[in-house]
């Protein structure tokens, strides 16, 4: 079985890091490199420093084409360009380009438009998987994550800071549960007083519009 060459945008986060290492482990895929894109001389929103990257990539043994956008914020038309004209130019035999996104918010769509008119297929190893146990799976194969950012209303902030480990995410499951468990009491409460809310609430009461767990911003990944 031939391997598709695959090319990896890196973050130099924990999606990107838990990526790297299923390509690695896929049999059908052959990972030819990194890519990432700048502004300055760090990663535009994580505000990762180049020179954090480059040693990333050092240690992981792989090249990382770097690709210096003109802003932060260009216009999708010059983002999409200056990414395909980046990759061209980094003489790798690319396939496929792989990115670590993982929910389904039209991103995925977004990337295809400009990632396969050029002949390349769009890879996306995490999508639509719940980030628990994402979370759980990066932990278990020793990816290092230390939380810098979290949403008070899925976690305490006490965790803020910390490194990320099977008992945050077990004390944060627990909380999200005690709060759903208090979201359907309001909803039930809430029919009680106003039987028109019925049918837009009934579905929140069978909790299908909880939001899905999801304690971790930006992270800091180490090799």
């Amino acid at each position: 079985m031939k391997k598709i060459n695959v090319i990896i945008s890196w973050s130099s986060g924990k999606d990107a890091a838990l990526t790297l290492w299923r390509l690695l482990n896929d049999p059908h895929y052959n990972v030819v490199g990194l890519y990432t894109t700048y502004v300055g001389d760090e990663v535009p929103f994580q505000a990762t420093p180049i020179e954090v990257l480059k040693e990333q990539a050092r240690l992981i043994g792989l090249p990382l084409i770097l690709i210096e956008l003109p802003q932060v914020f260009p216009p999708n038309e010059v983002y999409q360009q200056t990414v395909i004209n980046g990759l061209k130019a980094s003489g790798l035999n690319i396939q496929a380009v792989a990115f670590g996104d993982i929910f389904c918010n039209g991103i995925a769509d977004y990337r295809r438009q400009y990632i396969e008119p050029e002949g390349w297929q769009c890879i996306f190893p995490l999508m639509g998987e719940p980030s628990h146990k994402l979370a759980i799976e990066m932990i278990t194969i020793g990816i290092k994550t230390k939380l810098v950012t979290v949403d008070t209303s899925q976690c305490e902030v006490q965790y803020c800071g910390k490194w990320s480990r099977f008992q945050i995410i077990s004390a944060t499951l627990m909380e999200r549960r005690r709060r759903g468990s208090q979201l359907l009491k309001v909803v039930r409460s809430s029919r009680q007083r106003n039987k028109q809310y019925y049918h837009e609430l009934s579905a929140v009461d069978r909790g299908e519009k909880i939001p899905d767990f999801y304690p971790f911003g930006t992270g800091n990944f180490n090799l």
